[in-house]
C-alpha cells in the first residue's frame, strides 16, 4: 500500500485548495496545479438521463465521470458514461460509506432483506457535500454524515481503470454499493469483483483492495440488484479500481492487473502526476497573466478529454471533436490535422497517431475520407477534407525533430497532395475545387468543411471523371492551403533527401483570386472566372499561408478592419456582418469559428500586424462567454455577444485558443 503519510499530506492540501468558492492557493503544488481548479464546471447527476454533458476522462479511456449536484447528491463520481454507445453503466458505480452509520430510511428494508446479518451494521447514511475539485487530470469531493467525513480522489491509470481513492482522517471500516444500475446491466461476482454487463457487450469490473469483501444483493426474483462491499478492519485509506472493457479483453487478466494496481498505488499516482505535470510544464507560460494560462490549461484539457485510444474501426489513437455529443464521437480529417498541431506542443506520440489513424483509410488514389468511426459502417467515402495535414506533421516535426515520422509520411502526403490535382481541377488550371465522390452537392459543401457558406449558395456539380465531381468554383482556400502543402512537401524532401519537384502554384493562387477593385479575396466561378463577391472567412487564408502579398493586405486591412463587417465584438466571423445573408446563428454563414478567427490573427502577425493582432486576441479571451470562468470551449459563437453555439467541449476551437495562446504577446 501507499505510505499514509504521502496520501495524507496530498489530502490535506487538497482539503486546503479546492472549494466550492474556487478560493484555492497557490502554493498547493510545486507546479501549482490548484491555480487551474476548477476551470470546467463538470458537476452533473444522472438521475436517468442519458445526457451526457461532458466531464472527466482521461488516457484516452471511452468511459466518463461527472461530479453530483449538490441538491441531488451522490457520495461518489458519477458514473461510468459509455463514451462510444451514450449511456449511464450507473449514476454511481461506488458510492462510499462508513461501515457504521445512521439508516437511509428509504432504503432500509431493501438492505434489511438483502444484507447477512452479521452485515446489519453497513447501512447506508445520509452524505453531506462539503467541497468537490476538478483539476487537470483528476476530481476530488469531500462529504460528512454523522459519522466523520470522507474525502475522494478519482484519476485514470491509464485507459482502461480509473483508480478510486478514499481517505478519512480517521481510521474506519467503509461500505461500497453503487446507485442506480442501467437497467440493461446484469452482475456477478467473480474471485471478490464485481462484473456489470452491459448488453451493448462493455463491462465494468470494479475490484477492491484485499481488505475489502463483496457480495451481491438479489431482489425479489433472485436476480442481482446491487453488490455490498465492505472492508475487514479499520483503515484510513482504501483504494477501488474500476475498468471499462470495451471488447476482446480478458475479465481474469484484468482482475489480476488490478490487484496488482490495488497492492500499491503509489507508481500509478506517481505516473499521472508526472505525465499531467509534463503537460502543463510544456504549455503554461510564466510572462502572460494567469487567467490567459487558464485559458491555456482549460483548451489543453479539453483535448485530452476527447482523446480516445484505438477500438474497433479506429486502428490508431486519436481525438473526437467532443465526447459531450455522440454524432461526434469519430475522427474527421481536417479536424484531425488541427488537433496534431496543437497537440504537438505537449502530446507529440498522441498527434502522430492522431494522423496516423485517418491515414489507415488512405484510399489507392490518395484521397483521405472525411470521417472514421469505430463501426467502419459509418465512415463517409463521400467526400474528403480541406489539405492540412503536411501543417499538422510539419508542426510535430518542429517540436520534435523526428524525421522517420517524415519519412514514415511523406509518401502519403504526396499521395494525398497529387489527388487533389487529379480528381478536383476541372479544368486543368491548376487551380482546384471542392467536390464529391458521389456527385452531390452537400458532400461537396463537407468537402470544404464550411457546409453551408453563402458562396456555395449558387454552386452546382460538374462531372470531372467517373468517381469524382467539382463544384463549378474555384476556392482560394482550398488553393491556398495547397500552396501551403506545396511548400511544406519540399521543407520534408530536403530533410529526408527524396525527390519532390511538383511545381509551386501560390504565385498564381495570390493573384489569381484577389479582386484589387473591392480589395478582397473570392473564390472565382469555373464558367466565365468572375468572382465570387462574397466577402467570408476563406479570404483570411492567403494571409495565414503567406501567399498574400504585402500590398493585397495592406488593401484588405480597410474590410478586416470595418467595424460592420469583420472587426466585431469577437473579431473576425465566417461572413462579413454587413452580408443581407448574415446570420449570428448560422452555422458557417455568420458564427464565429476559432480556428477562422486564428487564421486571421495569425494572418496578421505574419505581415507586421503584431499589436492590432495582440489586440483581437485580447478581445477573443476577454470576450467569449464563460472561457476565463467555468464554461466549457464550443464550437462556434455569436460574434455579436460572445455566446456559445452548438457543441461544448470542442477540440478544434480548444486546438486554435492554445495556439492564438502561444502566439500572443504578453
Amino acid at each position: 500500500m501507499q505510505q499514509p503519510v504521502i496520501l495524507i499530506a496530498w489530502l490535506s492540501l487538497m482539503c486546503c485548495s479546492c472549494n466550492n468558492s474556487d478560493e484555492v492557493s497557490r502554493d498547493v503544488f510545486a507546479n501549482n496545479m490548484s491555480q487551474y481548479a476548477n476551470i470546467l464546471d463538470i458537476r452533473y447527476t444522472p438521475n436517468d438521463s442519458v445526457v451526457f454533458p461532458g466531464g472527466f476522462t482521461d488516457a484516452g479511456s471511452w468511459m466518463g465521470f461527472t461530479l453530483p449536484h449538490d441538491e441531488s447528491w451522490i457520495n461518489g463520481f458519477c458514473g461510468p458514461f459509455s463514451i462510444n454507445y451514450r449511456y449511464w453503466m450507473a449514476d454511481c458505480a461506488v458510492q462510499v460509506r462508513h461501515a457504521k452509520g445512521s439508516v437511509a430510511s428509504e432504503n432500509k428494508s431493501y438492505f434489511d432483506k438483502s444484507l447477512p446479518e452479521t452485515e446489519s451494521s453497513v447501512l447506508p447514511e445520509a452524505f453531506f457535500s462539503d467541497s468537490v475539485c476538478y483539476l487537470p487530470g483528476e476530481c476530488y469531493m469531500k462529504s460528512s454524515s454523522a459519522d466523520g467525513s470522507v474525502e475522494q480522489r478519482l484519476i485514470f491509470a491509464d485507459a482502461t481503470t480509473a483508480l478510486l481513492t478514499v481517505y478519512s482522517e480517521n481510521k474506519m471500516r467503509w461500505a461500497f454499493s453503487a446507485e442506480k444500475w442501467n437497467t440493461n446491466v446484469s452482475l456477478e461476482c467473480v474471485d471478490g469483483s464485481i462484473i456489470a454487463r452491459h448488453i451493448t457487450g462493455e463491462i465494468l469490473v470494479i475490484t477492491f483492495d484485499d481488505n475489502t469483501s463483496a457480495s451481491l444483493l438479489n431482489g425479489d426474483d433472485g436476480r442481482a440488484v446491487n453488490y455490498m462491499a465492505s472492508t475487514g478492519k479499520a483503515t484510513a485509506e482504501t483504494h477501488v479500481a474500476l475498468s471499462f472493457l470495451t471488447g476482446g479483453e480478458k475479465i481474469d487478466s484484468v482482475i489480476a492487473s488490478n490487484h496488482i494496481l490495488l497492492q500499491d498505488v503509489s507508481e500509478a499516482i506517481a505516473c499521472h502526476g508526472t505525465r499531467w505535470s509534463g503537460y502543463l510544464g510544456k504549455v503554461l507560460r510564466d510572462d502572460i497573466s494567469l487567467e490567459y494560462n487558464r485559458i491555456a490549461v482549460k483548451s489543453l484539457v479539453t483535448l485530452i478529454s476527447n482523446w480516445r485510444v484505438a477500438r474497433g474501426g479506429l486502428k490508431h489513437d486519436g481525438v473526437v471533436p467532443s465526447h459531450a455529443v455522440g454524432y461526434f464521437v469519430g475522427f474527421w480529417a481536417w479536424d484531425s490535422w488541427r488537433f496534431s498541431a496543437a497537440l504537438s506542443r505537449f502530446a507529440p506520440e498522441l498527434a502522430k497517431d492522431n494522423i496516423r489513424a485517418m491515414f489507415d483509410y488512405q484510399q489507392p488514389n490518395g484521397m483521405i475520407i472525411d470521417c472514421i468511426f469505430v463501426d467502419t459502417a459509418e465512415n463517409n467515402y463521400r467526400d474528403s477534407k480541406p489539405p492540412l495535414v503536411s501543417w499538422a506533421v510539419n508542426e510535430i516535426f518542429e517540436q520534435t525533430r523526428d524525421t522517420a515520422f517524415v519519412v514514415e509520411m511523406f509518401p502519403k502526403l504526396v499521395a494525398y497532395y497529387r489527388w487533389w490535382y487529379q480528381k478536383r481541377d476541372h479544368d486543368g488550371n491548376h487551380q482546384c475545387e471542392y467536390g464529391s465522390t458521389d456527385g452531390t452537392k452537400v458532400a461537396a459543401a463537407w468537402e470544404s468543411g464550411m457546409d453551408n457558406a453563402i458562396r456555395f449558395d449558387k454552386a452546382v456539380m460538374i462531372k470531372n471523371c467517373e468517381g469524382a465531381y467539382s463544384m463549378n468554383q474555384e476556392s482560394v482556400d482550398l488553393n491556398a492551403y495547397l500552396a501551403l502543402e506545396n511548400r511544406l512537401l519540399k521543407k520534408f524532401s530536403a530533410i529526408i533527401e527524396v525527390p519532390f519537384e511538383d511545381p509551386y502554384y501560390g504565385d498564381i493562387t495570390s493573384q489569381y483570386y484577389f479582386d484589387s477593385v473591392n480589395g478582397f479575396f473570392f473564390d472565382r466561378r469555373l464558367e466565365d472566372k468572375s468572382f465570387i463577391r462574397e466577402e467570408g472567412c476563406e479570404a483570411f487564408t492567403p494571409l495565414w499561408t503567406g501567399i498574400a502579398t504585402k500590398e493585397q493586405v495592406r488593401q484588405m486591412l480597410d474590410v478586416l478592419t470595418d467595424t460592420t463587417k469583420f472587426s466585431v465584438y469577437i473579431p473576425f466571423p465566417t461572413v462579413a456582418m454587413d452580408n443581407p445573408e448574415y446570420d449570428a446563428h448560422g452555422y458557417w454563414r455568420g458564427a464565429i469559428w476559432l480556428d477562422q478567427t486564428h487564421f486571421a490573427i495569425s494572418g496578421l502577425r505574419n505581415y507586421g500586424y503584431k499589436e492590432m493582432a495582440d489586440n483581437y486576441t485580447r478581445q477573443v479571451f476577454d470576450r467569449l462567454a464563460g472561457l476565463k470562468g467555468q464554461g466549457a470551449i464550443y464550437e462556434n459563437y455569436d460574434a455579436s455577444t460572445g455566446q456559445p453555439l452548438e457543441a461544448p467541449h470542442f477540440s478544434w476551437s480548444a486546438a486554435h485558443l492554445l495556439m492564438l495562446f502561444e502566439e500572443c504577446v504578453k
